[in-house]
Formats: C-alpha cells, structure tokens, sequence
C-alpha cells in the first residue's frame, strides 16, 4: 500500500531532464496541472482505503456527499449577515409602530372613528342616500378628525411627561422612547395636515369642527398662563363634554347634511338623543379618566374631582350617571313609533345597563390595574352606544 500511496507522486527527474529547457509560460501551467492531478489521486486513494478499511463504515459516495454538505453549509453562512439585517430592520419597524400605537392613544381614535361614521348614519333618509358620495363624505370627516385627535392627545403627553412618568409610565414620551423633539414633530405635522384636509375639503362645518377641537384640546393641556384647564375638574370636564357631546353629533352631521348631502339644516329627534346621552357619557369619561391617575394628579397639584372627593365617590358617580343615561335611552325607545327600534334599542340599552352594574360590583378600589381596566370598559360601552345610536328612529 505505501508503495501505491508513494507511486502516485510524481519523481521530480521525470519532469525535467538535464540539458532540457522550456520557456517558463509553457512548463509552469503544466508542472501545476501535473501536481493538482496527482494531488487529487492521492485524496481519493486514501478516502479509498478508509472507506473500504473500516467494515461497517460509509461508502465513498456518502464520503463525498458529506463534503459536499460541508461546502456547500459554508457558502449559506456567508448569506447570513443579510438575513440578521433584515431581522433587524424588521424588528426596528415593529417597535416603531408600537411606540406610534401607543403615543395615539388607540382608545380614543376608536372612539372618535366610530362616532363620526354613526352621526354620519344619522343624515341618511333613504337606502339610495349609502353611495360612493357617502363614504366620501365620511372618509374625509373621519381622516381630518383622527389627525386632530393625535394632535390633541399628542399635546397632551408632551404636557405631561413628569405626571406620565407616574401614571403611565409605559407611554413613548414617558418612557424616553420618543424625544421632546420627536414628539412635537409628530403634533405639529398632524395638526397641520388635519387643518389642510377640512381646507381643501371645503366643508365648513367640518372646519369649524376641527377649529374649535384645537382651541379646546390646546386649552386643555398647554402649560402657560390662563390656560392647562385640566387643572381645574369642571373646566376640564366642559372640554370633553363640548368636543365629545356637541361637537362630534352637531358639527359632523351638519358636514353630512349640507356639505355632502346639499340639504337644509335639520335637527332630528335621533341627534337631539344622540346630543343628549352622548352628553352624560363625555361627563362620565372626564370624572372617571381622572380615577387611576390620582397619585400623580395630587403630587404635580391637578385638583381633579378625583383628587378632591376620592376615588370610590367619583367612581360610582360616574356609574350612576351611566346608569341614568341608560334608563333615559330605554324611555325614548319605548316611545319610538317603530317596533324594531323600540326592541332593539330596548334591549340593547337595558343589557349594557346590568352589564355595566355587576362589572363595577367587582372592582377593586386598591388595584390600580382592576380600576384601569374598568375605565377602558366604559370605552367599550361608548363604542357599544355608537352602534345602537343610528337605530334610534
């Protein structure tokens, strides 16, 4: 065998004979050629003996396979550097939107979708009135009214970065994941897209609307002097009460009725409800906003009522208040001349009335996150209410 493994290298006086003599450009491709041949004689001469030595062992073709494996698993490594960016990006992305999600406040850009898109129901009188003119119409009401709302509640977290850092720490601007500067980029930009939208749009009604929801929410929140309203609980209590009852049923019906529709105004008995109840509802969602955030609204001096009157009291006046508001639905309800009004806004309001009475037995007053979970549960009822409004008749 040796003498096999020792004949397969070349004898170097085979290759160049003395007095013999060729020009370096031709012997030299030759003399590498000859020694990668016999290189490559030697590897599979040994792979031979292994393979055939070892009884039991792989054979030869398995042999080469798994070299073919190895180089081939070497040449993916080198593509995965790509790949990890691409992770990377992917998940930098990700974060990006979460921070976004949370900074807009999704509950109340809920809100404030929904309610547009059921007052907008309220201006239609007949089933040809649901056309591309329609959603048009909603469209551009629902888009202009969500920039201002992030500007609103935008303003609002940028007022508030020591008080958040208490009361919702996980917040972008609390947190640190988004800088002053970011945040106010962010306000500014669709404070200003939300005013060039009700511009273009040419809806008056609609302009008004977003003009009056920037002076009040501005007033509301910006710290400088005759203003930040929300330190004083009735004051802030009447922003959210003229934004949320008045100005989302009136304003955006009227954009519907005259802007969209060419119609005289009109005051109908489900916006004069609508107007009404949705004006108890803002009141309970101001009063009770207020509730989880006492302990930083009493360090930094926000005399909520909250703060003044105390946790349980406020809480189960909201409560009541609901509940009133529940009780007046069911009466117009009874008193509509339509059948299938009356029994499914009936039924409708007297459920979530039991609904909303065994859900607020079970809070528990010393745990911060039972009554936050509470208060996003009147959110889902005032969504619930927005659903049942366009069927009052």
């Amino acid at each position: 065998m040796n003498s096999l493994l020792l004949g397969s290298f070349p004898n170097k006086a085979s290759l160049v004979t003395p007095g013999s003599y060729a020009p370096p450009t031709a012997s030299w491709p030759k003399r590498k050629i000859k020694k990668e041949y016999n290189f490559l004689r030697f590897k599979q001469s040994s792979l031979v003996f292994r393979c055939e030595g070892i009884e039991g062992g792989p054979t030869c073709q398995e042999c080469n396979r798994k070299h073919i494996v190895k180089a081939t698993s070497g040449q993916s490594f080198e593509s995965e550097p790509p790949a990890f960016d691409s992770k990377r990006i992917l998940t930098s992305v990700k974060n990006s939107l979460d921070a976004f999600y949370r900074f807009s406040r999704p509950h109340t850009v809920i809100g404030t979708a929904l309610s547009i898109v059921s007052v907008s129901l309220l201006a239609v009188q007949k089933s040809s009135d649901i056309s591309p003119l329609f959603f048009t119409g909603v469209l551009e009401a629902v888009v202009a009214a969500l920039f201002m709302n992030i500007y609103i509640v935008g303003l609002n977290q940028l007022s508030d970065i020591e008080i958040d850092k208490i009361n919702k720490p996980y917040l972008p601007l609390a947190s640190g994941e988004y800088s002053i500067g970011t945040g106010v980029t962010i306000v500014a930009s669709f404070s200003l897209l939300s005013f060039w939208l009700g511009w273009i749009v040419g809806s008056w009604p609609l302009f008004w609307a977003l003009f009056i929801s920037f002076v009040l929410g501005t007033a509301y929140s910006i710290d400088v002097p005759l203003l930040r309203w929300k330190r004083f609980a009735v004051l802030a209590a009447m922003c959210i009460l003229a934004v949320r009852a008045v100005i989302v049923q009136l304003a955006f019906f009227l954009h519907m009725q005259t802007h969209v529709y060419k119609r005289p105004v009109v005051f109908s008995r489900p916006l004069i409800f609508a107007t009404a109840f949705m004006s108890f509802f803002s009141v309970v969602i101001a009063l009770f906003k207020d509730i989880p955030d006492i302990e930083g609204d009493r360090i930094f001096g926000i005399q909520s009522f909250s703060v003044r009157l105390g946790q349980q009291r406020v809480f189960w006046i909201c409560v009541s208040l609901l509940e009133v508001a529940y009780g007046v639905a069911l009466m117009v309800g009874a008193a509509s001349p339509c059948l299938w009004s009356k029994i499914i806004t009936g039924v409708g309001h007297a459920a979530m009335a039991l609904i909303l009475w065994f859900r607020a037995k079970s809070v528990d007053f010393k745990n911060k996150a039972s009554i936050t979970s509470f208060y996003m549960f009147i959110w889902k009822l005032f969504y619930a209410e927005y659903l049942l409004i366009p069927l009052v008749r």
